[in-house]
């Protein structure tokens, strides 16, 4: 732990991030590059907390029980008062997220990148740097979708449907004539691209870097990456096979 601290205060201190230790203690912080920085990282982690939740619930869709499990778990979703709070703070996660990494992509572009990265790692990780914009606003384009595909259709456009299960079966069965299904696999593909180099460098960002525990970090990073969205990938390849009758 006093590495990790060392780790920040040293790169607070560097000349190239170097701020007084009252602006390093207020909201104005928050403004400047490097603020900014600390607060996509922050909303990073919080988001990356969430995913293993969401896809535990979706793991239900294996069951072989007619969707029985998978509409009650949705229902509950649905309609707990606990639930809704934590979805409006999660909202409130991606907005920070989103418009803070627009932000920076204005600013980067109209003068020399500080670059949203983490530390070495070769060309490798100067090309998941480089088109982290790219994939974010495709993911963007993949959850305004699906939030329509599912969550406002059972809330708004057909309040009182509970058939939950059945609207995911359609959807990536013969969702748009059978392409949805893979559309939301490449979404999941881009996610991994998106998840393996941003966990590591918002740890990065906040200065957590350690020679001993950094590698560590990278090598989580890299396994939750490819854990995470192959599980939810797998949900639709899963109905579009057994739509198929290939088992």
């Amino acid at each position: 732990m006093l590495s990790l601290n060392f780790s920040f205060s040293q790169r607070i201190n560097h000349p190239r991030w170097r701020m007084s230790e009252i602006a390093a203690k207020t909201p104005l912080m928050m403004a400047t590059s490097l603020g900014k920085k600390y607060l996509m990282a922050l909303s990073g982690l919080f988001l990356v907390s969430f995913l293993p939740v969401h896809l535990a619930g979706n793991l239900l869709l294996f069951k072989n029980d007619g969707g029985a499990a998978f509409d009650a778990y949705s229902l509950f979703m649905s309609t707990s008062m606990i639930i809704r709070v934590l979805e409006v703070i999660l909202v409130a996660g991606f907005l920070v997220h989103i418009l803070d990494a627009a932000v920076l992509s204005l600013r980067n572009k109209s003068a020399r990148p500080v670059g949203y990265k983490g530390g070495s790692g070769g060309k490798a990780k100067s090309f998941f740097s480089r088109y982290m914009g790219l994939t974010g606003s495709i993911i963007l384009i993949y959850l305004v979708i699906h939030i329509n595909s599912f969550t406002l259709k059972h809330r708004v456009y057909e309040a009182g449907n509970l058939a939950f299960y059945h609207t995911v079966k359609i959807a990536f069965e013969t969702g748009w004539n059978g392409l949805y299904a893979w559309f939301y696999v490449l979404s999941m593909l881009l996610m991994a691209f998106h998840l393996n180099h941003g966990f590591a460098s918002a740890f990065q960002s906040l200065g957590l870097n350690h020679k001993k525990y950094t590698p560590l970090i990278e090598k989580i990073g890299l396994l939750y990456s490819i854990v995470i969205p192959a599980g939810f990938a797998a949900i639709p390849v899963y109905f579009q096979l057994k739509f198929l009758r290939v088992f």
